[in-house]
């Protein structure tokens, strides 16, 4: 059962913004790269074709503490930092050799279409969250 998941990545170019740093928004997208990760890890898709399940984004947030600019190597560590019936919430960290570039949070809620179009969040389905542990 994993319960983190530590991707590699280098700045492109087109994630930078007329300064040459990052684009803020970037950084989700990071997160969402390790999250997919981390799943896969676990011998899941967050959204396989045939799920009656989606898991969509009801939080998400992120301290900045230092740019990344292009070509830039660093590392985004995602964690499960908690998980209720309903909800899973991830830690995630975005380090550049040993620096801290920024912390952030993300949570995604278990949820079922119901006939009228309408989200409804439901309990994870235990074959999913069986399959991951909050980090020590």
């Amino acid at each position: 059962m994993p319960s983190r998941f530590s991707l590699q990545r280098r700045v492109q170019f087109y994630e930078t913004d007329s300064a040459g740093i990052v684009h803020f928004s970037w950084f989700f997208r990071y997160v969402e790269e390790a999250e997919h990760a981390l799943w896969r890890k676990a011998g899941l898709s967050i959204a396989p074709r045939e799920s009656a399940v989606g898991f969509p984004r009801v939080s998400a947030s992120f301290d900045f503490r230092s740019p990344l600019y292009f070509e830039d190597q660093f590392e985004v560590e995602i964690r499960v930092a908690a998980i209720t019936a309903k909800t899973i919430r991830y830690s995630a960290t975005v380090t550049r050799d040993q620096t801290e570039i920024a912390v952030g949070h993300l949570t995604i809620t278990c949820v079922r279409k119901g006939p009228d179009g309408r989200l409804k969040a439901v309990e994870i389905p235990l074959e999913i969250a069986d399959c991951f542990q909050v980090a020590e």
